[in-house]
């Protein structure tokens, strides 16, 4: 059923619903959410979150824009604020072609003169139009229409400017011949007066819409014992949630110079995603974006716990319910790698997987990663990607450096690195140059690795992240066979192969997007990428 359709079922039925107001895609999205039948979209509230007045300051096309993106966010029916339809009949006429087209539902247009002023500062007499004009105003756009659904509402503004009772009961009777399919009759006054004497003297059975913004102290069932009361907006009182949300988180900030003691009171980052749909687009990446059938992998999963937990290997750490390895494995699967290797160590017989190749490095206690790497690269016969067991990270690094090394099959390994300092390694790269104002790295490289306390000069060191690329997998294998190699730490074989000419290539990453797993916070850090 079409948005149209649907809100013409809330119009023709038998008992009231109510209406609330959203301002753009994620306001109304969370009125979807919260259980709403349809939406208002305020002219008040979209022209404040565009920082401008209510006094037709932007024009039919802005007004589209922002409507075209909550109609996509959300499935519900929208009742577009269409102010006097942005001019006379053929304007009028105009937007509810475009408005046809987007599938929204509804419009409704108030009886003013154009351009108008908000109905709470109005004060003039002679703002109201003239009634046989906007009639016929009407009279056009509902013969413009296509839909038999789509809504026409004729909004009275008599009560606003003091026109009184017996004005506001004539316009309506008059736009309601005219074609109008339902009328909204709006007041200003702290209480029920207007609507009340206004219920009484006007006698014809069609859907009335109210807007208690004012009168918000009198009680919905007082306001529907006239079944005639069809929707009930209410009116701005999102975007009046947001404005005072964010004075006094802007405030909070500002005076303490942090953003330590707001972070629990606002929606997390991870909200704002689920919201956006991000689960959506991460679904149709599996189905659409490059896959990599014929690539490797290696997982790098012997280590000990660290200081997180004794009883399991810090793979088998869980985020959001799963282990690391599980996310490092589905973001692998995600691309197409299925020829994955795990190496294990601690704890080794509680890491299996029948689908994949384990390598167990027996002296996991005394060695380090580029040991693990050995057992690796002398198994390895073509290119492959290497994550260390302990690293959480956005799946577009993945592909960045898989595409990256495609591009340019030079450089012999490849390192995702972070600029801020990312684990106490004791060490950092230096580049051969300073990265530009736009983060360009396509010819980045490191040309040397720096000892503890030599590092941060000229804005040109990083630090490896634990994600790489073994692009030419033979000199790897020929470095990795070394008599020393229990001994080597990550940083000596990649003094070991400057020293051999490789050309270790870096990808920049920011530390939104990657996480080396050493603490506590490390694991809150993982949760919110998630």
């Amino acid at each position: 059923m079409n948005k149209a359709k649907r809100f013409r079922e809330l119009l023709n039925g038998d008992r009231h619903f109510f209406l609330m107001e959203a301002h753009d895609g994620l306001s109304a999205k969370i009125v979807e959410e919260a259980g709403f039948p349809a939406i208002w979209a305020s002219g008040l509230s979209i022209t404040a979150s565009l920082g401008v007045r209510d006094n037709n300051e932007i024009s039919y096309t802005q007004l589209l824009d922002v409507l075209e993106y909550m109609n996509d966010a959300a499935g519900l029916p929208i009742l577009v604020d269409g102010d006097t339809g942005y001019g006379n009949f053929n304007n009028a006429c105009r937007l509810l072609q475009k408005l046809e087209q987007m599938g929204i539902a509804a419009v409704c247009i108030e009886d003013k003169k154009f351009p108008k002023t908000n109905s709470f500062l109005e004060t003039k007499l002679d703002a109201l139009a003239d009634p046989l004009e906007f009639a016929g105003k009407i009279r056009a756009m509902k013969a413009t229409q296509t839909s038999p659904d789509f809504a026409v509402i004729a909004r009275l503004e008599s009560l606003i400017v003091g026109a009184g009772v017996e004005d506001a009961v004539k316009r309506a009777e008059l736009y309601l011949d005219a074609g109008a399919d339902a009328i909204l009759v709006h007041s200003k006054r702290p209480n029920s007066k207007d609507i009340d004497d206004f219920l009484a003297a006007f006698t014809l059975d069609v859907p009335i819409f109210i807007v208690p913004t004012k009168y918000y102290t009198v009680p919905v069932s007082h306001l529907i014992r006239d079944k005639r009361v069809r929707g009930i907006i209410w009116a701005n009182h999102n975007v009046r949630a947001c404005v005072t949300a964010m004075q006094e988180v802007s405030k909070k900030i500002y005076n303490e110079g942090s953003i330590a003691s707001v972070e629990g009171t606002i929606a997390s980052v991870s909200e704002i995603f689920r919201l956006q749909k991000n689960e959506e687009y991460l679904e149709m990446e599996k189905k659409y974006l490059p896959l990599y059938p014929n690539l490797s992998a290696a997982i790098l999963a012997a280590g000990g716990p660290g200081s997180l937990d004794f009883n399991k290997p810090k793979a088998l750490l869980k985020i959001n319910g799963k282990s690391i390895l599980e996310h490092q494995l589905d973001v692998l699967k995600s691309v197409g790698i299925s020829n994955i290797t795990i190496v294990r160590g601690y704890k080794r017989e509680e890491i299996q997987a029948s689908d994949l190749t384990m390598i167990d490095n027996h002296k996991w206690n005394s060695t380090n990663a580029v040991y693990s790497l050995s057992l690796v690269a002398s198994a390895m016969g073509q290119p492959y990607l290497v994550l260390y067991g302990d690293v959480f990270f956005k799946r577009y690094l993945l592909r960045s450096i898989i595409d990256y090394a495609a591009e340019r099959p030079s450089a012999d390994v490849i390192l995702v690195c972070v600029k801020e300092d990312y684990i106490d390694a004791g060490y950092s790269l230096r580049l051969n140059k300073k990265m530009d104002l736009f983060g360009d790295d396509s010819e980045l490289k490191v040309v040397g690795v720096c000892a503890d306390g030599e590092g941060m000069r000229d804005g040109c060191d990083v630090y490896f992240s634990g994600l790489l690329m073994i692009n030419n997998h033979l000199a790897v294998k020929r470095l990795l066979r070394g008599e020393d190699i229990e001994g080597l730490h990550t940083s000596d074989f990649m003094r070991n192969a400057l020293n051999q000419g490789l050309t270790l290539a870096v990808i920049m990453s920011s530390r939104e997007a990657i996480v080396d797993v050493n603490s506590l916070n490390d694991l809150m850090k993982a949760g919110e990428i998630l």
